[in-house]
């Protein structure tokens, strides 16, 4: 039987009109896509960390994270996506158990890998997800830069960096997979104070230190397990634009902070211990 998590913040944090959203991310794209140069066009991202607001606000951001997938369209068939809870606290990780994520550019199928099965960290929630925008905000964009894919959806609560690494590692796969990371940074500090906290928490990320903290990063539960698997991994994290709601539509009294973050492979033999 097919259930379907509709949309919960169509309308709100982005158009619910489909050609009005599918003109809107187009725009972003495009404008993104101008400020790549020749060496840009094939260093695709291994995983993502992306931000969550409305569009307004975080879309440029996100933009240019999401069009540097764009090569790899006819190649990604899962997309991995974790993002934190804003509504219903949780512990672990949680599916939405819902078979189909849908948005106002279509449906998303859900996979539920036989791989997650053996983590006691991971559950089912549709609580959870019901109305959580994390993780909604970010499929417009992946309809958007892949063919057809299907999503694994886990909202990530109160986890250890170690419990979310190893999710993130068993479902890490090959080319054919991503995986996305949803975090907004620091909320509702002025101005200077937010971009001054912000530049250090994006210098700890291109480190690849942690753990970070809500403070920093309301994603940080998420991100710090992907951080601790690619400190692991020996991977690359790559910055590619980091501003806050003040440079964009909002007014620079309270400002959220965003960062688009890839993280690319190691070459071969360079793996960390």
């Amino acid at each position: 039987m097919e259930t379907v998590r509709p949309p919960a913040v169509a309308g709100t944090f982005y158009p619910g009109d489909r050609d009005a959203l599918a003109t809107m991310i187009a725009r972003l794209l495009s404008d993104a896509r101008a400020e790549l140069g020749p060496d840009d066009l094939g260093q695709v991202p291994k995983a993502l960390i992306s931000p969550h607001a409305g569009y307004v606000y975080s879309g440029p951001t996100a933009a240019r994270g999401y069009v540097r997938l764009e090569p790899a369209r006819d190649v990604v068939r899962r997309v991995v996506l974790l993002g934190p809870v804003h509504h219903v606290p949780i512990r672990g990780l949680a599916l939405p158990g819902a078979s189909t994520l849908r948005t106002p550019l279509g449906d998303v199928p859900v996979e539920v890998p036989e791989a997650l099965g053996r983590f006691r960290q991971v559950g089912t929630d549709a609580e959870a997800h019901r109305w959580e925008h994390s993780l909604e905000v970010q499929l417009p964009f992946l309809q958007t830069v892949l063919e057809e894919f299907t999503v694994v959806p886990l909202v990530v609560g109160q986890v250890t960096p170690t419990a979310a690494g190893q999710v993130i590692e068993a479902l890490w796969g090959g080319p054919e997979t991503v995986v996305v990371v949803s975090s907004d940074l620091s909320h509702y500090l002025r101005y200077a104070a937010a971009n001054g906290v912000d530049v250090a928490t994006v210098e700890r990320i291109l480190a690849l230190e942690g753990p970070l903290e809500s403070r920093q990063a309301c994603g940080a539960s998420p991100a710090n397990g992907l951080l601790e698997f690619a400190r692991r991994r020996g991977m690359h994290p790559v910055l590619y634009d980091r501003r806050t709601s003040g440079d964009t539509a909002g007014d620079k009294d309270r400002v959220v902070g965003y960062a688009a973050i890839g993280f690319q492979e190691a070459q071969p033999g360079t793996e960390a211990a």
